[in-house]
Protein backbone atom coordinates (compact mmCIF):
# COMPACT_ATOMS: atom_id res chain seq x y z
CA UNK A 1 0.00 0.00 0.00
CA UNK A 2 2.75 2.10 0.88
CA UNK A 3 4.30 1.55 -2.67
CA UNK A 4 1.22 2.28 -4.29
CA UNK A 5 0.57 5.70 -1.89
CA UNK A 6 4.20 7.30 -3.41
CA UNK A 7 2.83 6.15 -6.88
CA UNK A 8 0.01 7.82 -7.11
CA UNK A 9 0.01 10.47 -4.45
CA UNK A 10 3.81 11.70 -4.79
CA UNK A 11 3.10 11.70 -8.92
CA UNK A 12 0.42 14.09 -9.03
CA UNK A 13 1.62 15.95 -6.15
CA UNK A 14 4.80 16.46 -8.10
CA UNK A 15 2.71 17.25 -11.50
CA UNK A 16 0.81 20.65 -9.58
CA UNK A 17 3.83 21.74 -7.78
CA UNK A 18 6.78 21.69 -10.28
CA UNK A 19 4.57 22.74 -13.06
CA UNK A 20 2.03 25.43 -11.58
CA UNK A 21 -0.76 23.86 -13.74
CA UNK A 22 -3.07 25.24 -10.93
CA UNK A 23 -3.26 28.31 -12.85
CA UNK A 24 -5.29 27.41 -16.24
CA UNK A 25 -3.39 30.55 -17.59
CA UNK A 26 0.05 28.53 -18.10
CA UNK A 27 -2.04 25.22 -19.22
CA UNK A 28 -3.91 26.39 -22.11
CA UNK A 29 -1.24 28.28 -24.19
CA UNK A 30 1.44 25.40 -23.63
CA UNK A 31 -0.48 22.68 -24.04
CA UNK A 32 -3.65 23.19 -25.84
CA UNK A 33 -3.44 26.33 -28.43
CA UNK A 34 -0.23 25.66 -29.10
CA UNK A 35 -0.62 21.68 -30.47
CA UNK A 36 -3.75 22.54 -32.04
CA UNK A 37 -2.26 25.37 -33.96
CA UNK A 38 -0.05 22.78 -35.20
CA UNK A 39 -2.33 20.06 -36.34
CA UNK A 40 -4.57 22.66 -38.13
CA UNK A 41 -1.48 24.51 -40.14
CA UNK A 42 -0.04 20.75 -41.17
CA UNK A 43 -3.40 20.36 -42.69
CA UNK A 44 -3.98 23.26 -44.18
CA UNK A 45 -0.18 22.43 -45.54
CA UNK A 46 -1.44 19.39 -46.71
CA UNK A 47 -4.06 20.11 -48.79
CA UNK A 48 -2.31 23.35 -50.22
CA UNK A 49 0.07 20.55 -51.25
CA UNK A 50 -2.36 18.09 -52.69
CA UNK A 51 -0.47 15.46 -50.26
CA UNK A 52 -2.37 13.83 -47.67
CA UNK A 53 -6.03 13.62 -46.70
CA UNK A 54 -7.01 15.77 -43.55
CA UNK A 55 -7.39 12.35 -41.15
CA UNK A 56 -3.35 12.08 -42.00
CA UNK A 57 -2.50 15.05 -40.76
CA UNK A 58 -5.07 15.05 -37.82
CA UNK A 59 -3.91 11.36 -36.13
CA UNK A 60 -0.62 12.59 -36.81
CA UNK A 61 -0.31 15.65 -34.73
CA UNK A 62 -2.81 14.97 -32.08
CA UNK A 63 -0.34 12.31 -31.46
CA UNK A 64 2.76 15.03 -31.42
CA UNK A 65 0.16 16.44 -28.86
CA UNK A 66 0.03 13.73 -26.77
CA UNK A 67 3.27 13.36 -26.93
CA UNK A 68 4.38 17.16 -25.32
CA UNK A 69 2.97 16.87 -22.00
CA UNK A 70 4.05 12.54 -21.67
CA UNK A 71 7.91 13.88 -22.10
CA UNK A 72 8.41 17.70 -21.15
CA UNK A 73 6.34 16.44 -17.78
CA UNK A 74 7.85 13.52 -16.78
CA UNK A 75 11.59 14.82 -17.94
CA UNK A 76 10.35 17.50 -15.56
CA UNK A 77 8.92 15.51 -12.72
CA UNK A 78 12.70 14.16 -12.08
CA UNK A 79 14.87 16.59 -13.17
CA UNK A 80 12.90 19.79 -11.89
CA UNK A 81 13.61 18.51 -8.45
CA UNK A 82 17.04 19.20 -8.92
CA UNK A 83 15.86 22.78 -9.88
CA UNK A 84 14.30 23.43 -6.76
CA UNK A 85 16.64 22.29 -4.11
CA UNK A 86 14.70 19.01 -3.23
CA UNK A 87 16.50 16.66 -5.05
CA UNK A 88 18.71 15.33 -1.97
CA UNK A 89 16.05 15.20 0.08
CA UNK A 90 13.82 13.03 -2.26
CA UNK A 91 16.55 10.55 -2.64
CA UNK A 92 16.79 10.37 0.97
CA UNK A 93 13.82 9.00 1.92
CA UNK A 94 13.46 5.04 1.68
CA UNK A 95 10.68 5.13 -0.37
CA UNK A 96 11.09 2.74 -3.62
CA UNK A 97 12.81 4.60 -6.18
CA UNK A 98 10.52 2.39 -8.83
CA UNK A 99 7.80 4.16 -7.37
CA UNK A 100 8.50 7.77 -7.12
CA UNK A 101 9.95 7.97 -10.61
CA UNK A 102 7.51 6.00 -12.52
CA UNK A 103 4.30 7.56 -10.71
CA UNK A 104 5.94 10.71 -12.06
CA UNK A 105 4.60 9.73 -15.49
CA UNK A 106 1.42 8.38 -14.82
CA UNK A 107 -0.61 11.90 -14.45
CA UNK A 108 1.56 12.64 -18.02
CA UNK A 109 0.22 10.06 -19.25
CA UNK A 110 -2.91 10.77 -18.51
CA UNK A 111 -2.65 14.54 -19.59
CA UNK A 112 -1.21 13.06 -22.84
CA UNK A 113 -4.44 11.25 -23.46
CA UNK A 114 -6.96 14.13 -22.54
CA UNK A 115 -4.66 16.91 -24.80
CA UNK A 116 -5.14 13.88 -27.81
CA UNK A 117 -9.07 13.80 -27.10
CA UNK A 118 -8.98 17.53 -27.50
CA UNK A 119 -7.43 17.68 -30.50
CA UNK A 120 -9.42 15.00 -32.02
CA UNK A 121 -12.91 16.52 -30.81
CA UNK A 122 -11.49 20.19 -31.68
CA UNK A 123 -10.52 19.13 -35.62
CA UNK A 124 -14.12 17.59 -35.94
CA UNK A 125 -15.21 21.38 -35.90
CA UNK A 126 -12.36 23.15 -37.25
CA UNK A 127 -11.51 20.05 -40.12
CA UNK A 128 -14.87 17.90 -40.29
CA UNK A 129 -13.01 15.28 -39.31
CA UNK A 130 -15.97 12.48 -38.42
CA UNK A 131 -14.41 9.36 -37.46
CA UNK A 132 -16.99 6.13 -36.82
CA UNK A 133 -17.52 5.46 -33.46
CA UNK A 134 -16.43 2.06 -33.84
CA UNK A 135 -12.94 3.38 -34.61
CA UNK A 136 -12.71 5.38 -30.94
CA UNK A 137 -11.98 2.34 -28.64
CA UNK A 138 -8.94 1.19 -30.98
CA UNK A 139 -7.50 4.82 -31.30
CA UNK A 140 -8.01 5.46 -27.46
CA UNK A 141 -5.50 2.52 -26.61
CA UNK A 142 -3.21 3.54 -29.42
CA UNK A 143 -3.13 6.87 -28.11
CA UNK A 144 -2.31 5.51 -24.75
CA UNK A 145 0.43 3.16 -25.88
CA UNK A 146 1.83 5.56 -27.81
CA UNK A 147 1.75 8.24 -25.00
CA UNK A 148 2.86 5.67 -22.16
CA UNK A 149 6.47 5.25 -24.53
CA UNK A 150 6.61 8.91 -24.71
CA UNK A 151 6.66 9.17 -21.01
CA UNK A 152 9.13 6.44 -21.00
CA UNK A 153 11.35 8.56 -23.23
CA UNK A 154 10.85 11.03 -20.57
CA UNK A 155 12.51 8.87 -17.52
CA UNK A 156 15.39 9.05 -19.90
CA UNK A 157 16.10 12.56 -20.07
CA UNK A 158 14.72 13.13 -16.53
CA UNK A 159 17.78 10.85 -15.40
CA UNK A 160 19.93 13.13 -17.34
CA UNK A 161 18.64 15.73 -15.52
CA UNK A 162 20.50 14.46 -12.67
CA UNK A 163 23.76 15.74 -13.60
CA UNK A 164 23.03 18.22 -16.38
CA UNK A 165 22.03 21.63 -15.68
CA UNK A 166 18.74 21.86 -17.71
CA UNK A 167 17.17 18.90 -19.99
CA UNK A 168 15.21 21.72 -22.13
CA UNK A 169 17.57 21.68 -25.09
CA UNK A 170 17.29 17.98 -24.87
CA UNK A 171 13.30 17.75 -24.83
CA UNK A 172 13.13 20.12 -27.53
CA UNK A 173 15.52 17.64 -29.88
CA UNK A 174 13.24 14.65 -29.11
CA UNK A 175 9.98 16.56 -29.75
CA UNK A 176 11.61 17.93 -33.16
CA UNK A 177 12.85 14.02 -33.40
CA UNK A 178 9.34 12.94 -33.04
CA UNK A 179 7.76 15.38 -35.58
CA UNK A 180 10.24 14.61 -38.26
CA UNK A 181 10.76 11.30 -37.86
CA UNK A 182 8.22 9.54 -36.62
CA UNK A 183 5.70 9.46 -39.78
CA UNK A 184 3.33 12.37 -37.61
CA UNK A 185 3.35 14.42 -41.06
CA UNK A 186 6.12 12.85 -43.67
CA UNK A 187 5.46 9.42 -44.64
CA UNK A 188 8.25 6.88 -43.12
CA UNK A 189 8.45 5.74 -46.84
CA UNK A 190 10.16 8.66 -48.26
CA UNK A 191 12.97 8.93 -45.89
CA UNK A 192 16.57 6.84 -46.58
CA UNK A 193 16.84 3.34 -45.13
CA UNK A 194 19.15 4.43 -41.92
CA UNK A 195 16.27 7.11 -41.01
CA UNK A 196 13.33 4.42 -41.15
CA UNK A 197 15.57 2.36 -38.84
CA UNK A 198 16.05 4.87 -36.62
CA UNK A 199 11.89 5.67 -37.01
CA UNK A 200 10.80 2.31 -35.84
CA UNK A 201 12.70 2.28 -32.19
CA UNK A 202 11.32 5.84 -31.54
CA UNK A 203 8.19 6.05 -29.83
CA UNK A 204 5.11 6.75 -32.00
CA UNK A 205 5.87 5.35 -35.15
CA UNK A 206 4.32 2.26 -34.46
CA UNK A 207 1.04 3.87 -32.56
CA UNK A 208 0.46 6.44 -35.32
CA UNK A 209 0.26 3.89 -38.20
CA UNK A 210 -2.14 1.80 -35.83
CA UNK A 211 -4.43 5.14 -35.35
CA UNK A 212 -4.67 5.61 -39.08
CA UNK A 213 -5.37 2.09 -39.87
CA UNK A 214 -7.99 1.61 -36.80
CA UNK A 215 -9.84 4.76 -38.21
CA UNK A 216 -9.72 3.74 -41.94
CA UNK A 217 -11.69 0.98 -40.51
CA UNK A 218 -9.14 -2.15 -39.61
CA UNK A 219 -9.96 -3.80 -36.34
CA UNK A 220 -7.79 -3.15 -32.98
CA UNK A 221 -7.21 -7.49 -33.97
CA UNK A 222 -5.40 -6.26 -37.00
CA UNK A 223 -3.64 -3.79 -35.46
CA UNK A 224 -2.49 -5.95 -32.60
CA UNK A 225 1.39 -6.23 -33.31
CA UNK A 226 2.03 -2.51 -34.28
CA UNK A 227 0.14 -1.78 -30.33
CA UNK A 228 2.21 -4.23 -28.99
CA UNK A 229 5.58 -3.14 -30.46
CA UNK A 230 4.69 0.27 -29.46
CA UNK A 231 4.27 -0.93 -26.08
CA UNK A 232 7.30 -2.68 -26.43
CA UNK A 233 9.08 0.21 -27.18
CA UNK A 234 7.65 1.81 -24.14
CA UNK A 235 9.14 -1.42 -22.17
CA UNK A 236 12.60 -0.65 -23.09
CA UNK A 237 12.99 2.89 -22.22
CA UNK A 238 11.12 2.38 -18.91
CA UNK A 239 13.69 -0.39 -18.23
CA UNK A 240 16.57 1.24 -19.31
CA UNK A 241 15.78 4.53 -17.99
CA UNK A 242 15.42 3.26 -14.56
CA UNK A 243 19.15 1.74 -15.35
CA UNK A 244 20.57 5.22 -15.98
CA UNK A 245 18.26 6.53 -12.83
CA UNK A 246 20.18 4.65 -10.63
CA UNK A 247 23.20 4.47 -12.11
CA UNK A 248 23.41 8.66 -12.25
CA UNK A 249 21.80 9.13 -8.64
CA UNK A 250 25.09 6.84 -7.61
CA UNK A 251 27.40 9.38 -9.56
CA UNK A 252 25.77 12.21 -8.61
CA UNK A 253 25.95 10.83 -4.58
CA UNK A 254 29.79 9.80 -5.63
CA UNK A 255 30.65 13.75 -7.13
CA UNK A 256 27.88 15.46 -4.21
CA UNK A 257 26.05 16.82 -7.17
CA UNK A 258 22.95 16.63 -6.42
CA UNK A 259 21.89 19.52 -5.54
CA UNK A 260 24.62 21.62 -7.69
CA UNK A 261 23.35 23.98 -10.34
Amino acid sequence: MNWLRVFFVGGLTSYRALFAWLNPWVFGPTLIIYPLAQLVFYAYLGRAAHAESDTYFVVGDAFIAAALPAVWGTAQGVAGERRTQTLGMLLSSPASRLALFLGRALPTIVNGFVIAVFCFAASTVLLNFHPSAAALPGLSIAIVASTFSCAAVGLWIGAFGLRGRSTTALNNVVLVAFLLLTGANVPISRFPGWVQTVSSVLPLTHGIKAGREILAGASVSHTTGLLLTELAVGIVYTTTAALALKLLEAESRRTASLETF
